[in-house]
């Protein structure tokens, strides 16, 4: 049996129009980057949180909020958006393009805490 799942996308300009209240709503970036790529820099608050944490901390979220995952170029959080609708959240968001969109955009980068 085969299974097919869209991806809900969101791009750059679109998120920084979030970050700045025009989605009418609240929502989490979780940053699914490695510890060292977190290090460089991410997107202001977002949260850091290694791919290979997310299905230990699934507890943590909640199936009513809206996150967007990011990743460097938009793979890994792809993966994690997919894990999460697999498990019953419509609510999750890819950033098209990752970490390498956001910046050619002119997206600010903020420094990050390293993950727990």
């Amino acid at each position: 049996m085969f299974f097919r799942s869209t991806i809900k996308e969101i791009d750059a300009p679109l998120l920084q129009e979030w970050l700045e209240g025009k989605n009418g709503g609240t929502f989490r970036i979780i940053d699914v980057r490695s510890p060292q790529e977190i290090a460089g820099g991410s997107i202001p608050g977002a949260e850091p949180m290694p791919l290979n944490t997310v299905p230990l901390k699934l507890h943590e979220f909640d199936p009513k909020e809206t996150y967007v995952f990011v990743c460097r170029s938009g793979a890994r959080s792809a993966q994690a958006c997919m894990f999460m609708q697999q498990r019953g959240f419509d609510n999750v968001y890819n950033l098209r393009g990752g970490m390498i969109g956001w910046s050619q955009t002119g997206g600010r980068i903020s420094a990050m805490k390293q993950a727990v």
